[in-house]
């Protein structure tokens, strides 16, 4: 087309050269250009000059005619055919290129759109009428005409718009000047949809890649002021301020009655609805253990995403970061989650309502706080605990039940509706869905499995499930591939969204896809959020920190404000010094109490299974080999064990006295609990040298084979020890008797006691017995069988009927008494006996082996108690210290085993004044980095 009309110009020019006379006529022709008029600018003072050039007169007929022609064929052909294919080639494309502009009707004043409401355009014409530059002016109705027009395109609904597309439409043509067949209503509102659904692709397009280009310049300029982090003191960002006072609310005693009502973001779902894909896009890392279909999130996870040049992780209790643009720290962070998860859950249960404080850092981050909650469930499957429902119920209750707190629910789109669990709950909670946001996940399962894809539009409009929400998103989190990493989850997001029919049929918005747009729109809520409450929790902290700091001037007006912490601290030092005063005990005190423990310990066996069984010897060689004998066996099996344990018994009773002796005024009784579970622990903890029983043994061993006697005053403290044991015994002996054989005389008849027919019975038997023995004082220790034969008769005559083994029992105190009496007489005769003893009893009937035996052992005793105290001053004192040390350094690791140590009102009043002065404070540094923000 173009290059016929060329070729008409051409002709028409070569014909008025043939044609033109030699004489020219002058006439007037306009060559002036018209100025471009905006009604903006002013009017133009004058008009324009005229220019008047000369043309020569045409005088051939023939040749005007032709000329004529031409022009008429040229006007009629290039105005129909190329004018409206320009104008329809340039319309499409300038439509193609325009955005939508709904968005931006904002930067047009409001005064543009009501000009021709407020200008009066015929006015203007009929004043320039009939002057000569009034056809430089603008034809003012076209502009009332061109102001509707544009107010139409800014406004999608407008009927006008739609009428001039339809126009538009139906009066073009095509490269032979034919008119295009009318299109239907259907396929143009689907044209359009896609055109829209690509300028939006194309500005999202756009805008990510302005947002990439930000983030690796803020980053930039992040890393260039980590440079000098080390010359000044670091600043912690708004986000970590307002992470600070969460992490110390978490630790709070839930017990008090002071609530929480700091907003985040409760992240809530059914157990596998992407409740961790979605933090985790949100994130930009694949930071959490995932499983298929198994139970991940045992415990509440506190996520606080803040902007940082770095993309790293690190939780609140330790200094290593996790770089998480490595594979390997990755893998680490995730395993490092998973142990403390099932560290924190107690044996016996599923889930724990104890909470993991976790920081992400990275460029283009969003900052905001989020918790993600254990998955909410159905039915307790086999290995899990009884009431895991329950629990995971109650934890998810108790974090939404916040008033501020936005909750983020997580619907899984790939499965039925009417399953899902979480929607009633958070509903209960949120009944007017004024802090829910509602998020469909796996749209591309649901798009591919649904028979029905306005089911989806149902959901994300809100009309599908009772709850409300703030607002609705639907985004894809990957394919299910464990080892996809987050930008290629992205990447295929984006794809998806931009393929999908959902959003080409309207029944998604684009403001309504893709985690970006909900991260924002989380993010924007958070912040909101935070500004509205938290001056007023600021206020309510306050109040209760009067309330309590009342309670304790009127109820501990004298005594400090030690938390828990301070009062361990006290207590330690006590506890220790107590242990120190252990090396203060005398060694002369250390002997006396070994010695008297050492001698109860074994003079049960002494007496029973040594000198007693010697005492039956005829003559003293016998006595003497058998105490030998038994002293050896003796050595060599019990002694050295008894001595180690009566040892320890006594380190353990002295250390136990200094720690529950009192302090007078100074003493404190908060803290017996304390040193009672830190001395049991020591002493359990505490072992014995093993070694110390084969030194002692030898010990024993020569101190038992010594019988010489140096000194008269020896023999004196010999014969005294034999004595002392004699009369216990006896006492013990009278005493066993006395029940056996009931009330004697007196006793029944000043007392009005009686006998019971078995110590009747007793008693009879003893009377038969002691005069057996009147009647052979040099008895032996046993009966002989017709002995007990005629003891039985006896007793029968009187009409008491009594068995064999009746009568060795009462036989066997009966003697034992009468055994123990003519030892102590021997013992007074053997006073005088150690003349005797210094010539070998020679030219004497004077036998005083019992006393040799009793001065060995008394000596034994001496050297032993001796050994252990070394032992224990120069050893096992400073090994206990050392288990005391160990103990409390353990306990004051462990939190749950203070607060279970260090209880009452006065510890717990200290222990909420300090939590809540130190959130009062941090609310109050946060708010001021808040406003300084605005």
């Amino acid at each position: 087309m173009k290059f016929a009309v060329r070729k008409l110009c051409l002709l028409n020019r070569a014909v008025r050269r043939l044609t033109a006379p030699r004489a020219h006529l002058r006439r007037l022709h306009w060559t002036s250009k018209p100025q471009p008029y905006s009604t903006f600018n002013r009017l133009p003072a004058r008009p324009s000059p005229l220019q008047i050039a000369n043309y020569p007169h045409r005088t051939f007929i023939l040749a005007r005619l032709a000329t004529r022609l031409l022009k008429i064929r040229y006007l009629v052909l290039g105005s129909a055919v190329g004018g409206g294919y320009t104008a329809k080639k340039t319309y499409d494309e300038w439509k193609e290129m325009l955005p939508d502009l709904t968005a931006y009707k904002w930067i047009i004043p409001d005064f543009v759109w009501k000009l021709d409401e407020n200008i009066d355009f015929e006015k203007f014409r009929k004043i320039f009428h009939g002057v000569e530059f009034a056809k430089l002016l603008p034809d003012f109705d076209k502009v009332g005409e061109s102001l509707d027009h544009l107010k139409s395109l800014l406004t999608p609904d407008s009927t006008e718009s739609s009428a001039a597309m339809k126009a538009s439409d139906t009066q073009a043509f095509d490269i032979n000047g034919k008119q295009h067949k009318k299109v239907s209503d259907k396929d143009k509102a689907e044209h359009l949809q896609e055109e829209l659904l690509r300028t939006q692709l194309k500005y999202q397009r756009i805008l990510e890649r302005l947002e990439k280009e930000n983030k690796e310049l803020r980053k930039q300029v992040l890393q260039r002021d980590d440079k000098g982090i080390h010359q000044r003191k670091m600043k912690k960002s708004l986000i970590d301020l307002y992470s600070e006072v969460l992490d110390i609310l978490s630790d709070f005693d839930s017990n008090y009655n002071t609530q929480d009502h700091l907003p985040r973001v409760v992240v809530v779902g059914d157990q596998s609805a992407g409740k961790t894909s979605v933090l985790e896009m949100i994130a930009q890392a694949r930071i959490f253990p995932r499983g298929s279909g198994e139970m991940m999130t045992r415990t509440p996870v506190k996520v606080t995403l803040s902007e940082g040049p770095h993309h790293v992780a690190m939780f609140k209790d330790s200094s290593r970061e996790f770089d998480l643009t490595k594979e390997d720290d990755l893998a680490a962070l995730r395993n490092e989650i998973e142990i403390r998860m099932r560290s924190s859950v107690k044996e016996g249960q599923t889930v724990s309502p104890e909470t993991i404080s976790l920081s992400v850092k990275g460029p283009g981050l969003q900052r905001m706080v989020l918790v993600d909650l254990p998955g909410v469930i159905s039915t307790v499957t086999s290995g899990m605990a009884p009431g895991t429902k329950d629990i995971i119920f109650s934890i998810s209750k108790a974090y939404m039940q916040n008033p501020n707190a936005i909750i983020l629910c997580i619907q899984d789109g790939s499965v039925d509706a009417e399953r899902s669990i979480v929607t009633d709950l958070v509903s209960q909670m949120d009944p007017q869905g004024r802090r829910t946001i509602f998020v469909l996940t796996k749209v591309d399962l649901a798009e591919k499995n649904l028979a029905s894809p306005s089911r989806i539009q149902q959901i994300v409009e809100g009309k599908l499930f009772p709850m409300k929400a703030l607002g609705y998103f639907a985004v894809v989190t990957g394919r299910g591939n464990t080892n996809e990493g987050i930008d290629a989850i992205k990447d295929y997001e984006g794809e998806f969204f931009q393929n999908s029919k959902l959003l080409k049929t309207g029944m998604l918005k684009a403001h309504q896809v893709t985690t970006k747009n909900l991260s924002l729109a989380v993010s924007d809520c958070f912040w909101k959020m935070v500004r509205e409450s938290v001056e007023q929790q600021a206020d309510a902290f306050k109040a209760t920190r009067f309330n309590l700091e009342t309670e304790w001037k009127n109820n501990y007006p004298q005594l400090r404000e030690l938390d828990r912490n301070e009062l361990y601290e006290k207590a330690k030092n006590e506890i220790l010094d107590e242990v120190i005063s252990l090396s203060q005990v005398t060694p002369k005190h250390w002997e006396e109490i070994l010695k008297r423990k050492l001698w109860e310990r074994v003079s049960t066996h002494v007496m029973e299974n040594i000198y007693l069984p010697a005492a039956q010897s005829v003559n003293s060689g016998t006595f003497n080999t058998t105490v030998d004998i038994k002293l050896k066996q003796w050595t060599d099996k019990q002694l050295p064990h008894k001595a180690v344990e009566v040892a320890w018994e006594t380190l353990e009773d002295e250390f136990a006295r200094f720690m529950s002796e009192p302090k007078g005024k100074d003493h404190d009784n908060i803290f017996d609990k304390l040193k009672q579970a830190v001395k049991d622990e020591s002493i359990k903890r505490h072992k014995w040298n093993e070694q110390a029983e084969d030194s002692l043994r030898v010990i024993q061993h020569n101190a038992l084979e010594d019988r010489s006697i140096s000194d008269k005053q020896q023999w004196d403290a010999a014969i005294n020890f034999l004595e002392e044991t004699l009369q216990s015994r006896l006492r013990d002996t009278d005493s066993a008797i006395h029940d056996m054989v009931g009330p004697d005389w007196q006793e029944r008849w000043f007392y009005w006691k009686s006998r019971s027919p078995e110590q009747h019975v007793h008693n009879e038997t003893k009377a038969e017995l002691e005069r057996l023995i009147k009647i052979n004082e040099e008895h032996t220790a046993y009966l002989a069988n017709d002995e007990v034969t005629t003891v039985r008769k006896n007793l029968e005559a009187k009409s008491v009927t009594v068995d064999t083994i009746l009568i060795k029992d009462t036989w066997h105190q009966i003697y034992r008494k009468h055994f123990l009496k003519k030892s102590l007489n021997h013992c007074n005769l053997c006073r005088r006996g150690f003349h005797y003893y210094q010539r070998h009893f020679i030219d004497s009937e004077l036998d005083c082996n019992n006393v040799i035996l009793f001065w060995r052992i008394q000596r034994m005793l001496m050297i032993t108690a001796n050994t252990l105290r070394q032992q224990l001053t120069n050893t096992e004192v400073r090994r206990l210290e050392k288990n005391v040390k160990e103990v409390l350094e353990d306990f004051a690791e462990d939190s749950g085993k203070k607060a279970q140590l260090l209880t009452g009102r006065r510890v717990q009043l200290a222990e909420d004044l300090k939590r809540v002065r130190e959130i009062q404070e941090k609310l109050e540094v946060f708010i001021e980095a808040l406003l300084k923000e605005k």
